[in-house]
């Protein structure tokens, strides 16, 4: 069994909090867990927008706090993100995410990130066996 704490990790396991333009993300479970998943707490900052495209990644995101809203770049369909709602981008779909407000999202990445990844160029993070 696995048992963390979000408050413990942000102040004691700084190597589990990963910070980008505009982000932070508090890695709750990793690839070295064996899960086959990776968890994590992501925080957007109020005002930012980002673009991805986990070409290599699944990820499935349910909003905790905030508001917002992510736009599918190959359809351009734009989804409002409010509390309770998630989205899962089962096509590897390149997105647009905006955060209106500070969002707080609970993701998951199949496969599991290792902590270590950093976004490439095209918004995408390597394959999992580049991070290893």
């Amino acid at each position: 069994m696995i048992v963390r704490d979000f408050n413990k990790i942000v102040k004691e396991e700084k190597d589990r909090v990963v910070s980008d333009a505009n982000w932070t993300s508090v890695r709750m479970l990793l690839a070295d867990d064996k899960m086959g998943f990776s968890f994590h707490i992501t925080f957007l900052e109020a005002g930012s927008e980002h673009t991805f495209h986990y070409k290599n990644h699944f990820e499935s995101v349910y909003c905790m706090q905030g508001k917002g809203r992510i736009t599918d770049l190959a359809t351009g369909e734009t989804h409002e993100i409010t509390p309770g709602v998630m989205y899962a981008l089962d096509k590897h779909d390149k997105h647009t995410l905006v955060a209106d407000e500070e969002l707080v999202m609970a993701c998951c990445f199949n496969p599991p990130v290792t902590g270590t990844e950093v976004h490439q160029e095209d918004g995408s993070y390597a394959p999992a066996e580049e991070n290893a």
